[in-house]
């Protein structure tokens, strides 16, 4: 198994990067939020998990270990393949899926594209006990603070400047698409990080 992956980064797309280990580019299936992390020509280290089908290796990258192994977790619940699983960590962070999942929250797991309220219910039902309590990244210990985790409109800013879009530009397509009614919910939780991403690079790419 590939653990991670430390090299340059040679690219940045809205679903993914490449990074270049030992002269060899590996392509990388992201979050929005990791993307936001990484800075093209910049070294970057990103946890990974590589997804083995019949026709293809796919390996996906992840800012923690925890944020991986919560991935792969997600994956043994029925339904759940690796793309919804991205789709998951893209909408609420590691620890705000197990709160979600220890509360039996339907609402904020329904927030994921994909995900209904059936499926919410069997994921509850399967996960409980596989994803832990809130707080088993160590990010709950005393005198250890918790990352702040960027909102949806820091990761969607980050990755548009990422991608080679001035931060002014990056600003007004957010703004644009709030007046126009493209991006639901009043809270970060609520946002699909990586649909706004996509409509605010077509209205840039259209100025």
């Amino acid at each position: 198994m590939i653990a991670h992956l430390r090299g340059t980064v040679a690219g940045v797309a809205p679903d993914g990067a490449v990074i270049e280990v030992g002269g060899v580019g590996m392509r990388v299936q992201c979050t929005p939020g990791t993307l936001a992390t990484l800075r093209l020509g910049e070294s970057a280290q990103v946890a990974t998990s590589l997804v083995v089908r019949e026709d293809s290796l796919t390996l996906f990258g992840f800012a923690s270990d925890d944020e991986r192994n919560v991935f792969e977790l997600l994956q043994t619940a029925s339904g759940v393949g690796p793309r919804l699983a991205l789709a998951m960590l893209a909408v609420h962070a590691p620890d705000a899926l197990r709160r979600a999942v220890s509360t039996e929250d339907l609402n904020a797991l329904t927030m994921v594209p994909g995900i209904g309220k059936k499926g919410a219910q069997r994921i509850v039902l399967e996960m409980k006990d596989r994803l832990g309590p809130p707080g088993d990244d160590g990010a709950g210990l005393p005198g250890r603070a918790a990352p702040r985790v960027p909102s949806w409109r820091d990761q969607v800013q980050s990755g548009l400047v990422n991608l080679g879009w001035p931060a002014r530009d990056a600003d007004q397509a957010i703004a644009a698409l709030e007046d126009e009614g493209v991006i639901g919910g009043s809270g970060g939780d609520a946002v699909d990080v990586a649909t706004v991403l996509r409509a605010a690079l077509r209205k840039l790419s259209r100025q």
